[in-house]
Formats: structure tokens, C-alpha cells, sequence
């Protein structure tokens, strides 16, 4: 918790004492992924009066390298790219990989029809992000927190109970919130589940399949969201409207 900017500070303590005894026991206790030190990584690096998006996706990645305590920035990712496409660390992690391939596609980088390998080999890197940090100060520099519904993964049958679990964090903390200044976006049906909470229905959202799934690279209404953002770009501050 000493990690968070200060701007978070007491919105994140406030929000964390609303969790069950008990579960902050078990998460006190707990070998998590993320370790413990990352758990709240998201609201280190953005400060609280940057926000313009909260993105909640589902959960941590399951693999402890790879989760960050940042939704989609996987851990074990360095370079986006290689010489034959994506590198192999994007092609494997498949929500990421979908990500990666929506953006160029809604920048005018790759065309929707071809996604293969080759075609993103032969797209010209010059003025393009390099690496997976690049992308999360991208995301920040659009005012996105990346959030999970779930900030600790477990094991799969265990989602939407840890999902459940950390509801009061989201509430407290969407209550803490401007909501003329501050956008959701939620991927995936156990994101979803966050519209039926009263404080969300103050804030302008836009709901969508989970990344992992290939209708996420050619959803309009995903392209309109993130085209302004130019995350792909180099050493850009867009902001999206």
C-alpha cells in the first residue's frame, strides 16, 4: 500500500479497509499472483487526477512472471515486435495479442483483412512503440488506469469469486470517483458485472467482449475508443475524447 502514488493513497486505503476481514487476512497470508508488491501497481505509476478511463479486465494473468498488477501488460513480454511479426512473449499471451493487433488495425497500420505475421513483419516500425512498458506509459499518458475486476488470480474456477471479493474495492473506489471526468471500459462478462453496481452508473461506459476473443480486433466500436489514443505510436500524449 506505500507504493501507491500519493494522490491514491487514501482512496486505496479507504478502499482496501472495505474488503472482508477475512479475505484481507487470506490476502495478507496468501502467496498471490500478482506477489504481494504488485498487487496495486496500477495506482503507482497514474496519478488519480491523470484518470479520464478506468479499464477493468477480468483478472491477473495465472503466471506469476507475467503478472504485473497492471491489466494486459504481461511481465513476460519485453518487445512487441520481432523480425517476423509479433514477438513470440505477444503471440502467446492471446488477449495482449489481440490488443496489439486491434490497435494497428484501428491506427491504419494493418489492414482487418490480413493479420498474419507477415503482414505485421512488413508494417514500418519507425515511430512505433518497442516494448510493453511503452504501451503502459501510452495507456497512462491517456489518463487509463488498467485495472482487473479481480486485482489476485488464483486458479481459474476461483474468478469470479476473487471478482466478488474485491466488488466493495470497486465500489468504494468508483465512489471516490468523478464521473464527468472519468470513462469505463469493461472487457469481458465478469467486467461486465460492474455496470450493475450503483456507483457505476453515474460514469458514460463502453462494454465489450473480452480481448481474447478475434471479434475484439475488428469491434467499431473498440476502434473508436482507442484509434485517438494512437497507443502504437512512439513518444505521443493523445488523449482520447
Amino acid at each position: 500500500m506505500r507504493e501507491v502514488h500519493p494522490s491514491w493513497l487514501d482512496t486505496v486505503e479507504k478502499a482496501y479497509a472495505m474488503l472482508d476481514v477475512e479475505y484481507r487476512v487470506w490476502l495478507q497470508e496468501a502467496r498471490t499472483i500478482p506477489e504481494q508488491p504488485r498487487i496495486f501497481n496500477a495506482f503507482k505509476t497514474l496519478p488519480r487526477e491523470d484518470v479520464r478511463y478506468i479499464l477493468f479486465g477480468q483478472d491477473p494473468y495465472p503466471r506469476a512472471v507475467s503478472a504485473t498488477g497492471y491489466a494486459f501488460i504481461d511481465g513476460a513480454v519485453d518487445r512487441i515486435f520481432s523480425n517476423t511479426g509479433l514477438s513470440k512473449p505477444v503471440n502467446r499471451a492471446t488477449s495482449l495479442r489481440n490488443f496489439v493487433k486491434m490497435a494497428l488495425v484501428c491506427e491504419g497500420l494493418l489492414d482487418p483483412c490480413d493479420l498474419s505475421q507477415s503482414a505485421i513483419a512488413a508494417i514500418d516500425k519507425r515511430g512505433l512503440i518497442r516494448t510493453i512498458d511503452d504501451l503502459r506509459k501510452n495507456f497512462e499518458r491517456n489518463g487509463v488506469l488498467l485495472l482487473n475486476a479481480s486485482l489476485v488470480y488464483e486458479e481459474k474456477a476461483s474468478s469470479r469469486r476473487h471478482a466478488a471479493a474485491w466488488r466493495p474495492f470497486i465500489r468504494s473506489l468508483l465512489a471516490s470517483m468523478d464521473e464527468n471526468r472519468v470513462r469505463l471500459i469493461l472487457f469481458g462478462g465478469i467486467a461486465k458485472e460492474i455496470r450493475k453496481l450503483p456507483e457505476a452508473s453515474r460514469f458514460s461506459q463502453i462494454a465489450t467482449e473480452h480481448p481474447y476473443n478475434v471479434t475484439f480486433i475488428h469491434n467499431p466500436e473498440v476502434h473508436a475508443l482507442f484509434a485517438p489514443m494512437r497507443l502504437m505510436r512512439a513518444n505521443e500524449a493523445c488523449v482520447g475524447a
